[in-house]
This record gives C-alpha cells, structure tokens and sequence, in this order.
C-alpha cells in the first residue's frame, strides 16, 4: 500500500499560516532592558537599522503581555524617524492584546510567527525587516530545531538585516544573546548584573539553545565560560570596589588570551561580546 508523502503546508504571500510553537508567555516589564540597550548602543547592530530602506524591526514571540515590545519601540525610537516595530505572536488572545496598546504605524501587532506574517524578505515586494529580536523563543525547541530555525529566520532578513536571539531569566539579570546576518551566526553576547552571579558559568542556564547542551570539556563555550572565572577570581580584590567593577577587571583579563570585540564602558554594564568563532560547536 503506498502511503501519500505528508505536504509541507504553503505559505501564500501576506497570509502565511503561522509557523512555530506557542511560547510559555513568561515576561516581566524591563526583562530585555539588557538586550534592548545593548542593540541601540552597539554601532554594528544600530546601523542596521538606521540605514535599512524599511525600518521594520520585529520582536517574535513577545509573550503573555505585550510590555516588552512596546519597551522596545520606546528604547529603539532614536535609531529612525521611520522606525515600525511588530510585535508577532501565534496566539490570537495575545495579539489581541498587543492591539489594545497598538500605535501603528510606529507599533503594531500581528498574529504570526518564523513565516513573519508578510514581512518577510521578497513576500510583495518587501525587502525584509532590518532586524529580528527573538528572545526566550528557542528554549522548548531541541538542538536541531533551533539550527533549522536560525536558518528559516535568517533568509528572511533584508539583506543588511540582523537576528539577535538568546534567553534570559524571568527578571533580566542574566541573558545571554547570539546576533546573526543572513550568513549566519556572528557574535555571542553574555550580559548580567554582577551582583547577581556567584561566578560568570552561572550564565550557563541562559545560554542560546545551540550551545547550551554544548557546555561540557572539550568545547569551546565551556573553555570561555572556564576561564572567564578563572579571570573572575584573579579580580576578587576588586570586588572592594563593587560587582560591576569586578566585571570589569575579569573581562580585561580574559581579553588578553580571548578575541574579546567590546570595551570597558561595556564591560562595565556587565557585559561580554566575542566572536562566534571562538565559541561555536
């Protein structure tokens, strides 16, 4: 008996069924402060969307309550006159209320998900948005998927687009980040409130799903996260001065044996970025 192969469902331009899984929902107001900061602070990443055509930023998959997207329109305001930020969601009570809070065309929702409801690159004509900000999205999904999902959100950048994507804690203490163009991974960003953390690996937890298994002897985010508290420890004395300044100093000492890519005012914030090819499985 020959049994009909299963048909990957299509998607029409503009009226895409909506692809993924629904998230826990989980947010908190300020949760992705770090994130957020961090993109319209870091040139590499801003650029992209003050030079983009179409200034479209989306946040996938905001959650329960609409809070963080509308943060993120707020925090990204100075990057463009023109600046559109989407809110996408698979479940229709949560776009709804994303719509209750809507300005549009400065802030909208839709019901949506890795398809992007239409705004993908190439659907009607449109170049893609500049920039993807899926945070917490990931975590259900196993290894394989999370690779595949990479790849489906990348094609669908503009062409100088970004994807920022990682996981952070309930409250925003601890995050961790990958950004990716169309050509695929890039940077990993650890972020965290010093005065949070017993040592540096505790941002083990939050790591993006394509490393998170990987944190074992013999890879490389497990020899970065090994030696960060190496450095971590060296800096106890600092530790006078407080958890930031600690940071800081662990940070400088893991710059001189790694390819660290930010600063001290960085560093400062409690923040790490190196390239992806220093850590990547």
């Amino acid at each position: 008996m020959n049994v009909p192969k299963k048909r990957n469902p299509r998607l029409a331009a503009g009226r895409a069924r909506a692809m993924g899984m629904p998230t826990r929902g989980t947010t908190n107001p300020n949760r992705l402060r770090r994130v957020d900061r961090w993109i319209a602070a870091t040139p590499q990443v801003a650029r992209a969307v003050r030079t983009a055509v179409e200034p479209v930023v989306i946040d996938l998959g905001y959650g329960a309550t609409p809070t963080t997207t509308v943060e993120l329109a707020q925090r990204l305001s100075g990057l463009h006159p023109r600046l559109r930020v989407v809110g996408l969601e698979i479940d229709p009570e949560r776009v709804a209320a994303g719509k209750v809070v809507a300005d549009p065309p400065r802030l909208e929702f839709r019901r949506g998900g890795f398809e992007l409801a239409g705004l993908a690159a190439g659907v009607r004509g449109f170049p893609g948005p500049a920039l993807i900000r899926a945070l917490n999205v990931l975590r259900q999904y196993t290894e394989p998927e999370a690779w595949k999902a990479w790849d489906e959100l990348c094609s669908r950048l503009a062409p100088t687009g970004l994807l920022v994507e990682g996981t952070c804690d309930e409250i925003g203490r601890r995050c961790c980040w990958v950004t990716l163009t169309r050509e695929g991974p890039r940077t990993l960003t650890l972020a965290c409130l010093p005065s949070a953390i017993d040592k540096p690996s505790d941002l083990a937890e939050r790591l993006p799903k394509t490393l998170i298994h990987r944190n074992v002897p013999g890879e490389r985010i497990h020899a970065l996260l090994g030696e960060l508290d190496s450095c971590w420890a060296t800096a106890a004395p600092l530790a006078t001065f407080g958890p930031r300044a600690r940071w800081a100093h662990a940070v400088r000492l893991l710059a001189e044996r790694w390819p660290v890519l930010d600063r001290h005012p960085r560093w400062r914030l409690g923040e790490l970025t190196v390239p992806w090819s220093s850590v990547a499985p």
